[in-house]
């Protein structure tokens, strides 16, 4: 595996996120230590616990940089299993509020999450779940470009139109419409960098899903990663293709947990 490499995001050492910015992604699982197994033979991963305020939780490490998080579900929740993003905030608390102002859902907190940070739990108005991310000594995933490490977000719902106005009154993000004749598709911009994006499916959204964010993590073979996941009890949704940033495939970990394989042809998704 190539060595992880801390980002140049070009925040200042010991900075936050500029706010809207997927900064953390976090999976909620039933088996912990089954999860654990499934992510480490597939990327190489290795753990680090805590923060032990969000309950059993692991920090996923490459080469000592974080980069993602999986933690244990109570017995008694009965949740979709889902890579959820964070988005990040200077204020967890204002930013919950604003949800709600805005026709979202609070699930989670704001809550503390001790020395690391504040975070909350949220849908959109379309039901996407996400996460918001107060950072103090947890800035977030400390990883990129290489195969294992959280690349990409993109919101798949029914149509961009309505949600994007959610998201852009929330973090400030300007929009990048896709120029092909009947694409829904929009890139969402901090400072005019592209940070995440949002495709309007309309009918073929899954109707056992419905809107959701989707978690790209970097593969060095995306046709072998899909093989080894099906090895590792996981299953193929997608078999793997050539796509507009790269070859991916969608697939799935032993409990459900939905994720996009992809080997970028760049750093970076663009719209």
């Amino acid at each position: 595996m190539t060595e992880a490499r801390c980002p140049d995001d070009g925040r200042a050492e010991g900075a936050r996120c500029t706010p809207g910015t997927p900064c953390w992604v976090s999976l909620m699982a039933h088996d912990l230590a089954a999860t654990q197994e499934f992510y480490a033979a597939l990327f190489g991963w290795t753990y680090e616990p805590g923060p032990q305020q969000l309950g059993p939780y692991v920090r996923a490490m490459l080469d000592g940089c974080e980069v993602a998080g999986i933690g244990q579900l109570p017995a008694d929740r009965h949740l979709p299993i889902a890579w959820t993003p964070y988005l990040a905030s200077d204020d967890a608390g204002e930013a919950a509020e604003m949800v709600r102002h805005c026709g979202g859902t609070v699930g989670v907190g704001p809550l503390d999450a001790g020395e690391a940070g504040r975070m909350a739990i949220a849908s959109d108005p379309a039901g996407a779940v996400f996460g918001i991310w107060q950072a103090s000594s947890h800035l977030g995933t400390a990883v990129a470009g290489v195969p294992g490490t959280p690349t990409w977000n993109e919101l798949l719902t029914r149509e961009t139109e309505e949600v994007a106005k959610f998201y852009q009154t929330l973090f400030g993000y300007t929009e990048k419409a896709a120029t092909r004749p009947g694409l829904d598709y929009l890139t969402l911009r901090l400072d005019d960098v592209p940070v995440a994006s949002v495709r309007g499916v309309g009918q073929e959204l899954p109707g056992d899903r419905g809107a959701h964010w989707m978690t790209y993590f970097e593969a060095a073979d995306v046709d072998a990663s899909a093989e080894r996941v099906v090895e590792l009890g996981g299953h193929v949704i997608s078999p793997a293709q050539d796509g507009r940033y790269g070859r991916i495939a969608t697939v799935a970990d032993p409990e459900g947990a939905v994720f996009t394989l992809i080997r970028s042809e760049h750093p970076r998704a663009s719209g």
